[in-house]
């Protein structure tokens, strides 16, 4: 007799579907018969610069001890944090990604009985997390697009112990400063853990921009979750990170999995965050990318929301698969967020000048194509 394997797998697993990444070059490549060299990606917010020559140097200088495990606790990797963000080494987990922190975090402080906080538009991995564990997911309506934090606030019940905040948020770029963010915190009950999402922080360098490192020792619940996939340019490695206290990172340190950074990641890691130089550049870019996207969008009298990532969501109408599907035969990937609720908006990545200007040559003639042009 035939086995339905799939319902034997727990209840929140059987009704997820698998998460869906920016489609790859080389996918594209062979669906279409395109030449991989002339197809641009600015789909999955990556640093369009390339990785540091540090790290390279480093990752080179790892290899030849591939058949060795890594350090499983991240020594140096940890001192070099430690270092940068005048925290101790016993506050930090290093994730593989901080996609891995995320779900070790909901893994240790939450289960069938609770319930967990985020918002609508919110990074994916948290809804799937809540849903894999078994937990109640309450999704907080959205305002302009991002959080509305009061209401989060009063979403907290007896059962709540996560509440997720993305800070700038993907998909959205929205953003809160440092008083709101602050502010929240207030508001919530010892006994309730906040995760401040700060993957995209580091295009972050205003005055009134949140750090969150910086709130730690006045809020004990508080883990601040960061990446080296972003501005760092190390996102092929998967290496991210939390901060938190000392007695709630031995508490995911107890379930995050032996040797889950590899030696590689952990050398270019280490390396990357004494190239100061590249982190600049990496903003100065970002910078100037955002504004060439939005110069062009006001142009073409296409409305988007204002981000603080390297990323920008624009409203394209209710033909927006239909304009990305143009966008991919004229090889240019970007990302549709119907999944995100999102049905009307592509979400596209800042790359580097003549990348960006190919991008918006290619949407100006799907839009004309799908009878949307200006």
């Amino acid at each position: 007799m035939a086995i339905d394997y799939q319902s034997l797998a727990v209840t929140g697993v059987q009704a997820l579907s698998p998460y869906e990444p920016g489609k790859p070059i080389s996918e594209l490549a062979r669906e279409l018969g395109l030449n991989p060299a002339d197809i641009i990606k600015l789909a999955s917010n990556e640093n369009p610069l390339g990785p540091s020559k540090k790290a390279i140097a480093a990752v080179q200088n790892a290899l030849t001890d591939l058949c060795l495990y890594p350090d499983g606790n991240g020594f140096d990797l940890k001192q070099k944090l430690s270092e940068r963000l005048g925290v101790g080494a016993d506050q930090i987990t290093l994730g593989n990604g901080s996609n891995d922190v995320l779900e070790v975090i909901a893994r240790c402080f939450a289960d069938t009985r609770s319930e967990v906080v985020f918002s609508q538009y919110a990074f994916a991995v948290y809804p799937i997390v809540t849903q894999a564990i078994g937990a109640k997911a309450v999704a907080v309506p959205a305002k302009d697009w991002g959080h509305d934090l009061d209401v989060m606030a009063a979403a907290v019940t007896e059962r709540t112990r996560l509440i997720f905040v993305a800070n700038p948020n993907n998909p959205t770029g929205t953003v809160h400063d440092a008083d709101a963010i602050e502010a929240f915190l207030g508001k919530i009950p010892e006994g309730v853990l906040v995760v401040l999402d700060e993957a995209y922080c580091e295009y972050m360098t205003g005055e009134k921009d949140p750090d969150g490192v910086e709130l730690l020792s006045r809020f004990p619940n508080l883990i601040v979750c960061r990446t080296f996939s972003k501005a760092w340019g190390l996102a092929a490695l998967r290496v991210g990170y939390s901060v938190s206290s000392p007695a709630i990172a031995d508490v995911l340190n107890r379930v995050r999995q032996p040797f889950n950074v590899s030696s590689v990641a952990l050398a270019a890691a280490t390396a990357v965050l004494d190239d100061e130089d590249y982190l600049q550049r990496s903003r100065e870019t970002n910078s100037a990318g955002l504004k060439q996207l939005e110069e062009a969008f006001d142009q073409m009298g296409l409305r988007y929301i204002p981000s603080s990532g390297n990323f920008v969501a624009v409203e394209v109408g209710p033909q927006a698969m239909g304009v990305y599907q143009a966008l991919l035969a004229h090889g240019v990937i970007v990302r549709p967020v119907a999944g995100y609720g999102m049905p009307e908006h592509l979400r596209v990545s800042v790359g580097l000048p003549a990348q960006n200007e190919h991008f918006i040559d290619a949407l100006a003639k799907a839009l004309a194509a799908a009878g949307q042009g200006a």
